[in-house]
């Protein structure tokens, strides 16, 4: 077949799918799936079809609609339909927009380097700022070599496929070799943050050892500084074999073949503790990478035209996986700088973006605080970031006032406040989790302060209510990811109540390396323990705080223990009873390091000193200083029984007391403590065991209002009679449950025959609408085929009249459409869930045609439903119902614009756009 029909074929194909989701960018290529990768069901597919014929002139077999499976698999079939036509000539342009640009089909990282090595090799992949001005540009190909020279130094060192290598290395071309390098000798990269003084270098790698033991890593890259150690470190991690330089692995490089990789093997450890206690290395492999980067893109419409700015650190999830990995994937240009460019000069950030026309570029809150704060007019003048159309603000808590002082700030130099952008994700789902819709700008919540800290309950706030918090909204899970929020109990909460978040999805560790204790933490089931406390609103993610007490401060994850062990060290401080927390900053947007400690002194002086060694030893060990040293008498930090400190406690402690510390006698605290822990947790007990209580009278009640219900529809076999019987055992089931169900515009209901299309969010909702909707009119419920194959179901179903139609057969679901037009012909009125089906996720799906092309074809009016509420009642694989409020809300009709494909066509989109107004539901494939 010539190479004309097969860009003929992919023409017509991306023109049918531009048609049904004019939104939606991605190149179609012939191994694209039909059903899976193009979201193409079987009429779509009829329609392509159809198309294909006559754009070639030829007739397809009937088999097509069945058999085909990809584009490839339609090219064949048209090699046996007779010759084709001459296609059109196409132009060059065209081809090159069509062309893709990212590795689809890429299974490690490894073939993603080498698929663009193969096609753009001398294209700029990385601009990196060096020490001062100076700059360097990084092409695939160099990129690829130099990591060929790093994998050939490795292997020859004894380096084994799966063997852990760490890199502990500054920003730079070192680092890129390195980690690309280690993938493709085999082995599996484990970043560690770099010392930030030579000086240091020594007791850096002490605190690393542990890292180092739990991956039993072979060898350890990093700067020449660092190798004196080496024996040290062998000591405590008996697998290392030593450390090299960069340099030396690629001395006497030979010509070298990397060593392939399966998706389902480990790409890299990302160890998300720097203590040396229990580190807990995340596994991730190449398909949750790929998997990730893919979302990512999806979501942020991500392509070859777009410019990456970043400073964010390589050991970093955010800078690896996000900024790095990201732009290498989808080959966009990449400038780098190291975090300590930024740090000391912020501007570089923001002129790099003016400098490059960045499109993409972010860093966690402290960022975005620095630059408001320290950048003066004149380091901005000529400033223009109006290129800047994703401005990620992640990686630490999302401050709402630093959001509002940013894009006032730099309004003035081009840049939207729909540009800003507040994601959520962490190490274990790769790096991100959720995203806001693109140009919407930064959605803040205020809620009522005492529900929310009492019961966790997130009123919204009146406005200009003093005491209000204001929460971030973080966006909708990536596509493929799922997340729910769920109680003490593990039992899935309603909106706007706060609950521990957890998730699913592809991005999704396994679990941590050689840590089962802590793995067997992570996961619920199949669900992994964000260690994070969210609510929903609006389908929308909001996260309240961290259930974890690992301190963000400046962009870096501070672990209290090694610096409490460190200053009870100190003489005068008492060993054993030092407690370092994060405290909210809300001047800085940040948290405030906080060291509460412990001492008997007493003379002025002599605390003075205590309090420089503590800070100090903070400097030594992370890098900064303590926002705040606190020197306590004696009993003042508090502890559990078993003696280890509770952090928390005294956090509430300080944060209610501020400098002025004078514990109150052990008994009174023991008191307080007792009493300000049993309220809350009895709160919580008497809520989990009323929700237990409920669920089990809500479905008591069903079994005694169904079983009856199901014989009379069964066996009595008369729609009319039995949709009466529905409809009254619906309103009785209803109100014996309380479960409030309400209805507004039932007016604009017509009296004849009509399509009634509704979103779908719970299994409720067919009883939310046999309660409202008239009982004497003719309404067919147009069911999933499955539901025939279980004979209760099938039984009951039939006796209302239903229609059962197949979703996975192509031609099978034709021909049940078909049946469905000709009941509508007939006077019925068949209700739609267009959405085919539904999960706990809140949004509305993308539409099958079924419902639509029925109403063309027959001329009947589409009448748009919106649901709500119906999701936070009943969930998705969950048969734990919850008192709630469903609203069914009924929009004017919609009178088709004529009978074919694109009347079809046009008639969904403007139902489904009423349905979003109507249900409030959030737009999944916006």
């Amino acid at each position: 077949m010539e190479t004309g029909a097969e860009r003929r074929l992919l023409e017509i194909i991306a023109g049918l799918i531009a048609e049904l989701r004019p939104r939606e960018r991605g190149a179609v290529t012939l191994d694209s799936r039909l059903e899976r990768d193009l979201g193409l069901d079987s009429l779509s597919r009829t329609e392509l079809l159809l198309r294909i014929e006559r754009g070639f002139g030829v007739s397809l077999p009937e088999q097509a609609l069945v058999s085909a499976e990809t584009a490839r698999d339609l090219l064949l079939l048209l090699q046996h339909a007779g010759p084709a036509p001459a296609p059109a000539p196409v132009e060059l342009q065209r081809l090159t927009q069509g062309t893709s640009v990212a590795p689809e089909e890429a299974e490690t990282l490894v073939e993603v380097l080498d698929w663009h090595v193969s096609r753009h090799p001398g294209k700029l992949h990385i601009h990196l700022y060096g020490e001062g001005a100076a700059t360097e540009d990084i092409t695939y190909l160099a990129l690829k070599q130099g990591a060929q020279a790093v994998a050939a130094g490795l292997v020859a060192r004894g380096v084994e496929p799966g063997d852990a290598v760490a890199i502990m290395l500054p920003t730079g071309k070192e680092y890129l070799f390195s980690f690309f390098g280690v993938l493709m000798a085999g082995a599996v990269p484990v970043p560690i943050y770099p010392p930030a003084r030579s000086s240091r270098n020594e007791d850096h790698l002490r605190r690393h050892a542990g890292i180092l033991a739990n991956c039993r890593a072979r060898l350890l890259i990093t700067v020449p500084e660092a190798k004196a150690v080496s024996l040290l470190l062998r000591a405590v991690a008996d697998s290392l074999r030593g450390t090299v330089t960069v340099a030396e692995l690629a001395a006497h490089a030979a010509p070298f073949q990397p060593i392939a990789r399966a998706a389902s093997d480990l790409a890299f450890l990302q160890y998300t503790s720097g203590s040396t206690g229990d580190p807990k290395g995340v596994s991730l492999t190449h398909a949750n990478l790929l998997a990730n980067v893919r979302a990512m893109g999806k979501s942020l419409q991500v392509g070859g035209e777009d410019v990456l700015v970043s400073w964010l650190p390589l050991y970093h999830d955010m800078g690896l996986i996000g900024a790095w990995l990201g732009s290498l994937y989808y080959a966009m240009p990449l400038a780098l700088m190291s975090p300590l460019a930024f740090l000391v000069q912020p501007a570089r950030w923001l002129w790099a973006i003016h400098r490059h026309r960045a499109t993409l570029s972010g860093g966690p809150n402290f960022a975005y605080e620095l630059c408001v704060r320290r950048l003066q007019d004149e380091q901005l003048h000529g400033l223009d970031l109006s290129s800047w159309r994703i401005a990620f603000n992640g990686a630490e808590p999302v401050s709402a006032d630093t959001l509002e002082a940013f894009a006032r700030r730099f309004a003035p130099y081009g840049l939207r406040r729909e540009a800003i952008m507040p994601v959520y994700g962490l190490a274990e789902c790769s790096v991100a989790l959720a995203f806001p819709p693109l140009q919407r700008g930064p959605l803040i919540d205020a809620i009522e302060r005492e529900p929310f800290v009492r019961g966790g309950r997130c009123v919204p706030a009146a406005p200009g209510d003093p005491s209000a918090l204001r929460m971030v909204c973080c966006g909708r899970p990536l596509p493929g990811h799922q997340i729910r929020i769920v109680d003490g109990s593990g039992r899935e909460v309603g909106d706007r109540t706060e609950g521990r978040l957890e998730f699913k999805g592809p991005s999704a560790t396994s679990g941590y390396f050689r840590n089962p204790a802590q793995t067997r933490k992570l996961f619920h089931g199949e669900w992994l323990d964000s260690g994070d406390f969210a609510y929903v609103a609006g389908g929308e993610i909001y996260i309240t705080g961290r259930v974890k007490e690992v301190i963000i401060r400046g962009g870096r994850n501070i672990y209290p223990y090694d610096l409490e062990q460190a200053a009870g060290n100190i003489p005068g401080i008492r060993r054993g009873c030092v407690a370092v927390f994060g405290s909210p900053d809300p001047v800085s947007g940040t948290e405030r390091l906080v060291v509460l400690a412990e001492t008997r002194e007493t003379d002025t002086q002599a605390r003075e000193r205590l309090i420089q060694e503590i800070n100090a030893t903070a400097v030594d060990l992370l890098g900064i200083a303590a926002d705040d040293v606190v020197l306590a008498p004696p009993h003042t930090v508090l502890k559990t029984s078993s003696g280890k400190i509770r952090r928390a406690a005294s956090r509430e402690y300080y944060e209610r007391r501020g400098t002025h510390l004078r514990p109150a006698p052990t008994w009174l605290q023991f008191l307080r403590l007792a009493a300000s822990a049993a309220l809350p947790e009895l709160r919580r007990s008497l809520r989990a065991t009323l929700s237990l209580l409920y669920a089990a009278y809500a479905w008591a009640v069903m079994g005694l209002i169904a079983v009856p219900v199901w014989g009379i529809v069964a066996v009595a076999r008369r729609p009319r009679f039995s949709r009466s019987v529905c409809h009254h055992a619906a309103i009785l089931l209803t109100k014996l449950t309380g479960i409030r169900v309400a209805a507004t515009g039932l007016e604009n209901l017509p009296r004849t025959a009509h399509v009634l299309i509704s979103n779908h969010a719970s299994y409720i909702d067919a009883i939310a609408l046999s309660a409202v909707l008239p009982p004497g009119h003719r309404y067919v419920f147009v069911a999933k085929r499955e539901f025939a194959h279980s004979w209760v179901a099938r039984s009951f179903l039939e006796g209302l009249e239903a229609a059962f139609v197949e979703r996975f057969d192509a031609k099978q679901g034709v021909d049940d459409v078909a049946r469905v037009e000709e009941a509508a012909r007939g006077g019925a009125s068949p209700i739609f869930f267009p959405e085919g089906t539904f999960d706990r996720q809140p949004g509305l799906r993308e539409f099958r045609l079924g419902a639509f092309l029925t109403a063309a074809r027959t001329g009947l009016p589409a009448v748009p439903v919106g649901i709500h509420g119906a999701r936070s009642v009943l969930r998705e694989n969950t048969w734990f119902p919850r008192l709630g409020a469903v609203a069914v809300s009924v929009g004017p009709p919609i009178v088709p614009g004529g009978s074919d494909w694109s009347a079809a066509v046009a008639l969904r989109d403007q139902a489904r756009s009423e349905i979003l107004r109507l249900s409030g539901e959030p737009d999944r494939i916006a």
